[in-house]
C-alpha cells in the first residue's frame, strides 16, 4: 500500500476538531484512507451509497448517539445533504458533555467549495482536507515511476494496473462512468455526450486559455453555459481553473484563465493516448508534462498558497506563479 502523505494531515485534524472531511475526486483513495484510519481507532463506517447504511440514519440522532465514543465515518456524504444539519446538533450536545473531537470522519467526492454549500451549518465544527491523486513524492520519485505516473494517472488503481493496457482501459470505464453516473447528482441534467465532447476538446486544448465562444460554437451552445460546464468540472476536482496573476506593475496582462485537465493520466484517456510510446508522438505531449508538474507542485503547496500564472499581451509568459502565505515575495516556475 502506498502511504498518503495526507494521513499525518488528517490524524491531526481528527485530534483538534470534531468532525474532519477528506474531498476528493472518485477513486483518488478516500476510502481506503479512511478504513486504514478506521484501523487504528475504535470506529463504525457508514457507506451513504448503500441502501442498508443510509437507512440507518434515518433518525440520526437515535443511531447516532451509539457511537458517541468512537469516530463515525459517513463515505459519499453528498448522497444525504441533510445529514450536515443533524451532526450540528450531535456535535453540540458531544462538546457539552466534553466530547470534543474525533467524532465524525466525512468523506465526498465534490470540491469544498460545493460541500460548504451544504455543510455551512457545521461552520467551526468541521476542517476540510483535499486528497489529491498520487504525487511523485508519495509513490518514492524514481524516473521510472514517475513517467508511469505522468502516463497512467494518480488515481491508484491506474497507476498501481498490472500494464499499460488494463490502466488505459480503466481510465476510459472511468470517464464514461463519471459522465453517465456521477456528474448528474452534483448538477443540472447534462446530456454526458455533450460533457464528454466539451472534456476531451478540454484535453486537447491542455493548458491553454479558455475561450468559451469557440467551445461553446463546436458544441452548439451556448458560451455562459459552456462556463457553467467548466464550473461544474472545477467543483467536480476534474479541471484547474489556473487565473492569470494581477499586479500593479504597468503592463497589459492576459485576463483569461488557464484550462487543465486535472489528471494527465485522464488526459491520456481522453485523447485515445495509451501510453508512453504513443504519448512521446503527440502534440499534447508537452502541455501534458506542464499540467503534471503544476498539479505535483500544488499537491504538496501549504494551505492557503495562491495559484495562478503570469501572461501579458505581449506573449510573454510564465507558468507557474505560487504566492505562499508569510512570504513576502511570490515564487514563479518556468516548466521543461
Amino acid at each position: 500500500m502506498i502511504e498518503r502523505s495526507k494521513l499525518a494531515i488528517i490524524l491531526e485534524a481528527l485530534d483538534r476538531q470534531a468532525a474532519v472531511a477528506i474531498i476528493g475526486p472518485r477513486q483518488v483513495g478516500k476510502t481506503t484512507l479512511a478504513l486504514q484510519i478506521a484501523d487504528s481507532r475504535d470506529s463504525i463506517y457508514l457507506d451513504l451509497e448503500r441502501r442498508a447504511d443510509r437507512n440507518k440514519l434515518s433518525e440520526p440522532e437515535l443511531f447516532l448517539e451509539n457511537y458517541e465514543d468512537r469516530l463515525v465515518i459517513l463515505d459519499e456524504i453528498h448522497r444525504v445533504p441533510e445529514l450536515f444539519q443533524e451532526l450540528r446538533g450531535i456535535i453540540d450536545r458531544g462538546r457539552r458533555k466534553g466530547i470534543r473531537t474525533g467524532r465524525f470522519l466525512i468523506l465526498g467526492s465534490a470540491s469544498i467549495d460545493l460541500l460548504r454549500q451544504s455543510g455551512e451549518s457545521l461552520a467551526g465544527r468541521i476542517e476540510y482536507v483535499n486528497l489529491e491523486p498520487l504525487n511523485a513524492l508519495e509513490i518514492g520519485g524514481k524516473d521510472r515511476d514517475i513517467q508511469r505516473l505522468w502516463v497512467r494517472g494518480g488515481f491508484p488503481d491506474s497507476f498501481l494496473a498490472r500494464n499499460d493496457r488494463d490502466s488505459f482501459s480503466l481510465r476510459q470505464n472511468f470517464v464514461r462512468t463519471y459522465l453517465e453516473r456521477e456528474v448528474p447528482l452534483f448538477g443540472p441534467r447534462i446530456a454526458s455526450e455533450t460533457l464528454e465532447r466539451l472534456w476531451t476538446m478540454l484535453a486537447h486544448s491542455q493548458g491553454g486559455l479558455l475561450n468559451a465562444s469557440r467551445l461553446a460554437s463546436s458544441l452548439s451552445v451556448s458560451a455562459p453555459t459552456v462556463t457553467s460546464y467548466i464550473d461544474l468540472l472545477v467543483d467536480l476536482l476534474m479541471v484547474r481553473r489556473l487565473q492569470p496573476f494581477h499586479s500593479n506593475i504597468g503592463k497589459r496582462l492576459v485576463k483569461s484563465p488557464k484550462v487543465y485537465i486535472r489528471d494527465s493520466g485522464l488526459v491520456h484517456a481522453l485523447l485515445g493516448i495509451p501510453d508512453y510510446n504513443e504519448l512521446s508522438g503527440h502534440p499534447v505531449l508537452g502541455y501534458s508534462w506542464e499540467g503534471f508538474v503544476i498539479e505535483n507542485i500544488v499537491s504538496v503547496m501549504p494551505e492557503g498558497t495562491r495559484v495562478s500564472f503570469y501572461g501579458t499581451s505581449a506573449g510573454a509568459e510564465i507558468d507557474l506563479v505560487l504566492e505562499i502565505q508569510k512570504r513576502k515575495r511570490p515564487w514563479a516556475m518556468e516548466i521543461k
